[in-house]
């Protein structure tokens, strides 16, 4: 049972993962990788300002979504 319940499990994480990409969540971390591994001579967004940045970007070039 509990070989059964540590695949679900993992499954479960493994799912939550890919979702949270399709949905965006993850982005602001993939943001801070690329400002690190491209060397930019400046202090990353914050978070805050990361999320207001891409929320007046989307709404300024609106393109194929949902809502």
């Amino acid at each position: 049972m509990g070989a059964g319940l540590a695949v679900l499990s993992n499954g479960f994480r493994g799912f939550a993962r890919y979702l949270s990409g399709v949905l965006g969540a993850d982005a602001y971390a993939k943001y801070l990788e690329h400002h690190r591994s491209c060397g930019h001579s400046g202090p990353p967004l914050t978070e805050r300002e990361f999320w207001r940045d891409r929320t007046d970007r989307q709404d300024a070039n609106p393109q194929g979504r949902c809502c």
